[in-house]
């Protein structure tokens, strides 16, 4: 049996899969926020927005600091680092494969004041 061990990118991916997820990342990048000022902002309650924040914390993306009963959330942007560099790796493969797109439609491109050729699109 092959055993799978979760890594801080992992998380950090399955933490962004959500559109609500990433949206609270996103408000959390202008401000710290308590979770009863993010529930409202969202078409949930106050419970499921608790469980995407602990997801979020799980990933190391947001910290949690509570006082008493109020909580606030903080963005952790390390965590993000780790894919940001990930994907950054990426960055030459697709850079190529624009400048290849570019080199492809500059070919096709029909002259100043001439008539595109019958087979072009």
């Amino acid at each position: 049996m092959v055993q799978y061990h979760r890594n801080r990118l992992d998380d950090v991916f399955h933490a962004l899969a959500n559109v609500s997820r990433r949206n609270i990342v996103r408000m959390l990048s202008k401000k710290p926020y308590r979770i009863t000022e993010l529930a409202p902002k969202f078409d949930m309650s106050l419970a499921a927005v608790s469980k995407h924040v602990q997801a979020l914390e799980r990933a190391g993306i947001v910290d949690r600091e509570v006082n008493g009963r109020e909580h606030i959330c903080r963005l952790n942007a390390d965590a993000l680092s780790e894919a940001h560099e990930w994907l950054d790796a990426y960055q030459g493969f697709w850079s190529e494969r624009l400048d290849a797109l570019q080199d492809v439609l500059k070919q096709h491109r029909p002259k100043r004041g001439g008539k595109m050729s019958p087979d072009s699109d």
